[in-house]
């Protein structure tokens, strides 16, 4: 079947059900109407202490239509070898973490979840191709749940590029309201 470009896929972040760190079956379609920052994660990692700036900025946008959601995997050198329940403490515990953790997945590789098939796949989301590079990429969905940007695993939590995403799109999504 020949896949035309200008074609839009019909598939969104909300069509997704995952389960969360504590067990629980979340179905993202909660989060329509609000701007997602989704990122994969690890507590062993150099830029783990990106989970601060994560929650600096879920502390700052979350009543005002705005969400960070964090994906612990292992899938780089190991970096996250704990269970659910060991992650969750250590983000509580070290970072003060708040914003929605779900169960640990796999981003990569034959395992790949579901929503890492979407946020990487041009023919899934409409956007773009890409590869998770890291932990700590992060993926910019919009209040249509579909994928708007994807930034490096490298840049900060609290830089202008995703500040001025977040603002401009939560600027909009207060607009409406």
């Amino acid at each position: 079947m020949f896949f035309n470009p200008s074609q839009s896929t019909s598939q969104t972040f909300h069509d997704f059900n995952i389960e969360s760190i504590t067990g629980d079956n979340i179905d993202l379609s909660q989060y329509k109407d609000k701007v997602v920052l989704l990122v994969n994660t690890a507590s062993k990692c150099g830029f783990t202490p990106q989970y601060a700036g994560l929650q600096k900025l879920y502390d700052r946008y979350k009543d005002s239509g705005f969400v960070v959601v964090g994906f612990p995997a292992n899938d780089f050198l190991w970096q996250e070898p704990g269970s659910d329940k060991e992650i969750a403490n250590f983000c509580e515990e070290n970072y003060g973490v708040t914003f929605p953790m779900m169960s640990k997945i796999s981003v990569k590789g034959r395992g790949m979840h579901p929503l890492y098939q979407f946020l990487t796949q041009f023919g899934k989301n409409g956007y773009k191709s890409s590869s998770v590079s890291w932990n700590f990429q992060k993926y910019l969905i919009g209040t249509d749940g579909k994928l708007k940007k994807i930034i490096t695993p490298r840049t900060a939590p609290l830089s202008e590029e995703v500040l001025d995403w977040i603002e401009q799109d939560v600027m909009a999504v207060n607009q409406r309201l």
